[in-house]
Protein backbone atom coordinates (compact mmCIF):
# COMPACT_ATOMS: atom_id res chain seq x y z
CA UNK A 1 0.00 0.00 0.00
CA UNK A 2 2.88 2.36 0.82
CA UNK A 3 3.78 1.86 -2.99
CA UNK A 4 0.31 3.78 -4.06
CA UNK A 5 0.09 6.06 -1.44
CA UNK A 6 3.49 7.73 -2.42
CA UNK A 7 2.44 7.60 -5.97
CA UNK A 8 -0.75 9.58 -4.93
CA UNK A 9 1.97 11.96 -3.57
CA UNK A 10 3.82 12.10 -6.38
CA UNK A 11 0.91 12.52 -8.58
CA UNK A 12 -0.08 15.68 -6.63
CA UNK A 13 3.46 16.65 -6.24
CA UNK A 14 4.84 16.17 -10.20
CA UNK A 15 1.74 15.64 -12.37
CA UNK A 16 -1.05 17.54 -11.70
CA UNK A 17 0.70 21.36 -11.53
CA UNK A 18 1.35 20.99 -15.28
CA UNK A 19 -2.46 19.97 -15.80
CA UNK A 20 -4.34 21.49 -13.19
CA UNK A 21 -5.80 23.70 -15.79
CA UNK A 22 -7.54 20.67 -17.10
CA UNK A 23 -8.51 19.15 -13.86
CA UNK A 24 -10.35 22.28 -13.01
CA UNK A 25 -12.26 22.08 -16.56
CA UNK A 26 -13.40 18.73 -15.76
CA UNK A 27 -14.52 19.33 -12.23
CA UNK A 28 -17.47 21.14 -14.42
CA UNK A 29 -18.36 18.11 -16.72
CA UNK A 30 -17.62 15.47 -18.28
CA UNK A 31 -17.52 14.64 -22.06
CA UNK A 32 -16.06 11.42 -22.61
CA UNK A 33 -15.53 10.47 -26.28
CA UNK A 34 -16.30 6.85 -25.72
CA UNK A 35 -18.00 4.72 -23.00
CA UNK A 36 -15.09 1.30 -22.18
CA UNK A 37 -16.35 -1.70 -20.89
CA UNK A 38 -13.18 -4.25 -20.24
CA UNK A 39 -12.03 -6.67 -17.85
CA UNK A 40 -10.79 -6.12 -14.45
CA UNK A 41 -7.72 -7.52 -15.27
CA UNK A 42 -4.94 -5.19 -13.01
CA UNK A 43 -2.89 -5.91 -16.62
CA UNK A 44 -5.43 -4.01 -18.66
CA UNK A 45 -5.43 -0.48 -18.01
CA UNK A 46 -7.50 1.07 -20.86
CA UNK A 47 -6.67 4.49 -20.65
CA UNK A 48 -2.70 3.66 -20.82
CA UNK A 49 -3.02 1.21 -24.23
CA UNK A 50 -5.59 3.69 -26.04
CA UNK A 51 -3.22 6.78 -24.31
CA UNK A 52 -6.33 8.77 -23.24
CA UNK A 53 -6.05 11.32 -20.30
CA UNK A 54 -8.67 12.18 -17.85
CA UNK A 55 -11.99 12.64 -19.15
CA UNK A 56 -11.52 10.83 -22.49
CA UNK A 57 -13.03 7.33 -21.42
CA UNK A 58 -16.15 6.54 -19.51
CA UNK A 59 -15.18 3.09 -18.23
CA UNK A 60 -16.33 0.55 -16.88
CA UNK A 61 -14.65 -2.78 -15.61
CA UNK A 62 -15.56 -6.45 -14.54
CA UNK A 63 -14.74 -10.09 -14.13
CA UNK A 64 -14.90 -10.92 -17.97
CA UNK A 65 -15.91 -8.01 -19.40
CA UNK A 66 -19.16 -8.73 -19.11
CA UNK A 67 -22.90 -6.74 -19.92
CA UNK A 68 -25.83 -8.69 -18.37
CA UNK A 69 -28.90 -8.41 -20.50
CA UNK A 70 -31.07 -5.69 -20.46
CA UNK A 71 -33.59 -6.84 -17.25
CA UNK A 72 -32.14 -9.96 -15.53
CA UNK A 73 -31.31 -7.53 -12.38
CA UNK A 74 -30.13 -4.31 -11.50
CA UNK A 75 -26.87 -3.85 -11.67
CA UNK A 76 -23.75 -1.15 -12.11
CA UNK A 77 -22.85 -2.05 -15.61
CA UNK A 78 -26.69 -1.95 -16.72
CA UNK A 79 -27.20 1.37 -14.79
CA UNK A 80 -23.79 2.66 -16.18
CA UNK A 81 -24.85 2.29 -20.07
CA UNK A 82 -27.29 3.93 -19.44
CA UNK A 83 -26.09 7.09 -18.14
CA UNK A 84 -22.94 7.17 -20.62
CA UNK A 85 -26.14 6.50 -23.92
CA UNK A 86 -28.92 8.83 -22.20
CA UNK A 87 -26.62 11.50 -20.02
CA UNK A 88 -23.33 11.82 -21.90
CA UNK A 89 -23.81 10.96 -25.08
CA UNK A 90 -21.19 9.06 -25.73
CA UNK A 91 -20.78 8.28 -29.57
CA UNK A 92 -19.02 4.98 -28.72
CA UNK A 93 -19.28 2.11 -26.76
CA UNK A 94 -16.24 -0.49 -26.92
CA UNK A 95 -16.54 -3.64 -25.07
CA UNK A 96 -12.56 -5.01 -24.75
CA UNK A 97 -11.44 -8.63 -23.75
CA UNK A 98 -8.45 -9.81 -23.45
CA UNK A 99 -5.59 -12.27 -23.44
CA UNK A 100 -5.10 -14.76 -20.74
CA UNK A 101 -8.05 -13.96 -19.18
CA UNK A 102 -8.87 -15.19 -15.59
CA UNK A 103 -12.69 -15.39 -16.43
CA UNK A 104 -12.55 -17.00 -19.62
CA UNK A 105 -9.90 -19.73 -18.32
CA UNK A 106 -12.12 -20.46 -15.70
CA UNK A 107 -15.16 -20.99 -17.79
CA UNK A 108 -13.12 -23.57 -19.95
CA UNK A 109 -11.76 -25.48 -16.55
CA UNK A 110 -15.25 -26.07 -15.70
CA UNK A 111 -17.59 -25.87 -12.64
CA UNK A 112 -15.20 -27.45 -10.22
CA UNK A 113 -12.76 -24.13 -10.74
CA UNK A 114 -15.77 -22.38 -9.57
CA UNK A 115 -16.88 -24.46 -6.21
CA UNK A 116 -15.37 -22.51 -3.82
CA UNK A 117 -16.16 -18.86 -6.16
CA UNK A 118 -20.26 -18.87 -6.19
CA UNK A 119 -20.53 -15.00 -7.07
CA UNK A 120 -17.99 -15.91 -9.96
CA UNK A 121 -19.27 -18.74 -11.08
CA UNK A 122 -23.46 -16.48 -11.03
CA UNK A 123 -22.19 -13.66 -13.07
CA UNK A 124 -19.94 -15.89 -15.26
CA UNK A 125 -23.45 -17.28 -16.47
CA UNK A 126 -23.94 -14.11 -18.51
CA UNK A 127 -20.93 -15.81 -20.79
CA UNK A 128 -23.12 -18.77 -21.43
CA UNK A 129 -23.60 -17.81 -25.05
CA UNK A 130 -20.22 -17.86 -26.05
CA UNK A 131 -19.12 -20.96 -23.62
CA UNK A 132 -21.93 -22.91 -26.32
CA UNK A 133 -20.53 -21.52 -29.37
CA UNK A 134 -16.71 -22.97 -28.10
CA UNK A 135 -18.11 -26.01 -27.46
CA UNK A 136 -19.61 -26.48 -31.16
CA UNK A 137 -17.67 -25.10 -33.04
CA UNK A 138 -13.81 -25.18 -31.22
CA UNK A 139 -13.88 -28.45 -29.97
CA UNK A 140 -11.31 -29.90 -32.05
CA UNK A 141 -8.86 -27.10 -30.31
CA UNK A 142 -5.98 -27.33 -27.81
CA UNK A 143 -6.79 -25.24 -24.15
CA UNK A 144 -4.55 -22.40 -25.55
CA UNK A 145 -6.55 -21.75 -28.89
CA UNK A 146 -9.82 -22.36 -27.12
CA UNK A 147 -9.51 -19.67 -24.39
CA UNK A 148 -8.51 -17.31 -27.67
CA UNK A 149 -11.31 -18.17 -29.24
CA UNK A 150 -13.80 -17.98 -26.17
CA UNK A 151 -12.23 -14.06 -25.37
CA UNK A 152 -13.34 -13.55 -28.59
CA UNK A 153 -17.04 -15.25 -28.58
CA UNK A 154 -17.25 -13.59 -25.21
CA UNK A 155 -16.66 -10.36 -27.00
CA UNK A 156 -19.46 -10.78 -29.14
CA UNK A 157 -21.87 -12.51 -27.00
CA UNK A 158 -21.26 -8.85 -24.82
CA UNK A 159 -21.79 -6.70 -27.62
CA UNK A 160 -24.83 -8.64 -28.49
CA UNK A 161 -26.20 -8.14 -24.67
CA UNK A 162 -25.99 -4.91 -25.21
CA UNK A 163 -28.19 -4.87 -28.23
CA UNK A 164 -30.73 -5.72 -25.45
CA UNK A 165 -30.54 -2.61 -23.94
CA UNK A 166 -33.23 -0.01 -25.16
CA UNK A 167 -31.19 2.96 -24.61
CA UNK A 168 -28.46 1.27 -26.86
CA UNK A 169 -30.63 -0.11 -29.76
CA UNK A 170 -32.25 3.28 -30.04
CA UNK A 171 -29.19 5.43 -30.44
CA UNK A 172 -27.81 2.76 -32.99
CA UNK A 173 -31.20 3.38 -34.74
CA UNK A 174 -30.87 6.61 -35.14
CA UNK A 175 -27.43 6.12 -35.65
CA UNK A 176 -26.39 8.15 -32.36
CA UNK A 177 -24.21 4.90 -30.94
CA UNK A 178 -21.58 2.23 -32.82
CA UNK A 179 -20.62 -0.75 -30.96
CA UNK A 180 -16.80 -2.20 -31.07
CA UNK A 181 -15.34 -5.11 -30.14
CA UNK A 182 -11.58 -5.27 -29.33
CA UNK A 183 -9.79 -7.90 -27.61
CA UNK A 184 -5.70 -6.52 -26.67
CA UNK A 185 -2.83 -9.00 -26.09
CA UNK A 186 -1.33 -8.42 -22.98
CA UNK A 187 2.38 -9.52 -24.11
CA UNK A 188 2.36 -7.53 -27.49
CA UNK A 189 0.05 -4.97 -26.71
CA UNK A 190 -2.03 -5.87 -30.11
CA UNK A 191 -5.44 -4.93 -30.56
CA UNK A 192 -7.75 -6.55 -32.33
CA UNK A 193 -11.05 -5.35 -33.88
CA UNK A 194 -14.11 -7.15 -34.88
CA UNK A 195 -14.66 -6.33 -38.45
CA UNK A 196 -18.32 -7.03 -39.68
CA UNK A 197 -17.71 -7.47 -42.94
CA UNK A 198 -14.92 -10.17 -42.65
CA UNK A 199 -16.73 -11.43 -39.88
CA UNK A 200 -13.53 -11.73 -37.75
CA UNK A 201 -11.42 -9.75 -35.64
CA UNK A 202 -8.52 -8.42 -37.43
CA UNK A 203 -5.73 -5.66 -36.29
CA UNK A 204 -6.97 -2.47 -35.45
CA UNK A 205 -4.53 -0.64 -38.05
CA UNK A 206 -6.31 -2.65 -40.67
CA UNK A 207 -9.67 -2.02 -40.09
CA UNK A 208 -11.79 0.79 -40.80
CA UNK A 209 -13.43 3.11 -38.53
CA UNK A 210 -16.61 1.25 -38.13
CA UNK A 211 -18.87 -0.45 -35.62
CA UNK A 212 -22.35 -1.92 -35.23
CA UNK A 213 -24.89 1.01 -35.99
CA UNK A 214 -22.81 2.64 -39.00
Amino acid sequence: MKRIIDGVLKFQRDVYPSQKALFQQLSDVQRPQAMFIGCSDSRVVPELFTQQGPGDLFVVRNAGNIVPPYGIAPGGVSASIEYAVAVLGVPDIVVCGHSGCGAMTAILRGSEQLEALPEVARWLHFADAARHVVAEQHAHLNDELKLHALVRENVLAQLDNLLTHPVVSNAIASKEVRLHGWVFDIPTASVLTYDAQAGDFVPIAQASFVGVGT
